[in-house]
């Protein structure tokens, strides 16, 4: 969706002008005269005549990442993804008046599960694997995090889930002091994402990780899909140290840190989701021997993420609130969430904070540089 609400936020990206003028296919910027094409569900904003050192996997593959990710169709906030949800919005504690940005939005399922609370979400990605009903019912931009379309102050608040370990140190600077940029002074930011840090309680939860690596031996399931999600991780702030360090630069105050000590939620992920993922997907296969598993373009995935997708398809479909399935994952994602109110004290890699741009003119600090 492009809506007016989106227009009155806009800058140019290549030269920061905000004398644009909205045409029918496109946004015209009078200053550098570039125009930015308005595509079925968001305009491309991207900056032009730029180039950047770092480019996303999930921007230079998007094809092949789109075939494994099954990024169109949405299902409601449970599991891992609803502990996410949870967590993120009780730290935002999102009003009817916010003007909320979903920093690199990927799907925009975060965008979509909080619309119901705010006044306005705008979603803005790369990588334009947008969910179906985001494109229908979410304002949405391709942009890139390091030159954002979006005048000084315009957000009140902002999330970003599962963004800066992908990054290189110097992307995360740029990334959070355009997000501390586009944020009002006072306005806060909640993000999610993990360092290198092992947990104190590490080995109870590689109980369950060991327990998951035997039934991959055992040809029961595997983890194709997860690590090809995974496989751009750098996680270059290594310590929440590092984290801290990182927000301070950017003009953003630590407010409030829970960490995730997945002790229920390594079960969860590594041994009970996948054994019923399994399950299903072998008797989808059985049901339909002699059809194809998929039939769009998730065909070219891998067999261990055409698995997955199978059965996460099928259980999409009965995800309503009127459905026993619902309840049952909604009482698991409570069973994980129990993670983040017992262990959530504990310094590990997984992280969830709040941060709030600093009052007054901000001047970024330079980057350090390695020794």
């Amino acid at each position: 969706m492009v809506g007016r609400e989106l227009y009155r936020l806009l800058q140019c990206p290549t030269c920061n002008s905000r004398d644009l003028a909205v045409y029918a296919e496109h946004v015209l910027c009078a200053g550098c005269r570039n125009e930015y094409p308005i595509h079925k569900g968001y305009i491309d904003l991207m900056p032009r005549q730029t180039e950047f050192d770092y480019i996303s996997k999930y921007v230079s593959e998007e094809e092949s990442m789109g075939e494994e990710l099954d990024y169109r169709e949405m299902a409601p906030p449970l599991l891992a993804a609803g502990v996410r949800h949870r967590q993120i919005r009780r730290m935002l504690a999102l009003k009817p008046t916010d003007i909320v940005f979903d920093n690199a939005c990927g799907n925009g399922r975060f965008g979509l599960w909080n619309a119901d609370a705010v006044g306005l979400i705008v979603g803005s990605d790369p990588a334009v694997l947008f969910a179906d009903q985001a494109l229908a019912e979410m304002e949405l931009a391709q942009a890139d995090s390091r030159r954002l379309p979006f005048i000084d102050g315009a957000f009140d608040k902002s999330l970003s889930v599962d963004v800066l370990e992908h990054f290189p140190r110097d992307v995360i600077h740029d990334y959070l002091v355009e997000t501390a940029r586009v944020l009002r002074v006072g306005g806060r930011v909640a993000i999610f994402s993990n360092t290198r840090e092992m947990s104190p309680i590490q080995p109870i939860i590689n109980i369950s990780k060991r327990l998951g690596k035997f039934f991959v031996k055992q040809g029961v399931y595997d983890f194709e899909r997860e690590a090809r999600r995974k496989s751009d991780h750098i996680k270059d702030l290594k310590t929440w140290d590092d984290v801290e360090a990182a927000l301070v630069e950017a003009g953003l105050k630590p407010v409030k840190v829970v960490f995730w000590n997945s002790v229920f939620t390594s079960f969860v992920e590594h041994v009970l989701m996948k054994l019923g993922e399994s399950l299903i997907a072998k008797r989808k296969a059985a049901k339909s021997a002699s059809a194809p598993v998929l039939t769009d373009e998730a065909v070219n995935a891998s067999a261990g993420a055409q698995r997955e997708i199978v059965a996460r398809r099928a259980m999409r479909r009965h995800l309503t609130k009127s459905s026993p399935i619902y309840w049952a994952l909604y009482l698991v994602t409570l069973l994980m969430e129990l993670d983040l109110w017992l262990f959530g004290w504990m310094r590990t890699g997984p992280y969830f904070v709040l941060a709030e741009k600093v009052e007054g003119r901000y001047v970024p600090a330079p980057l350090p540089t390695e020794e």
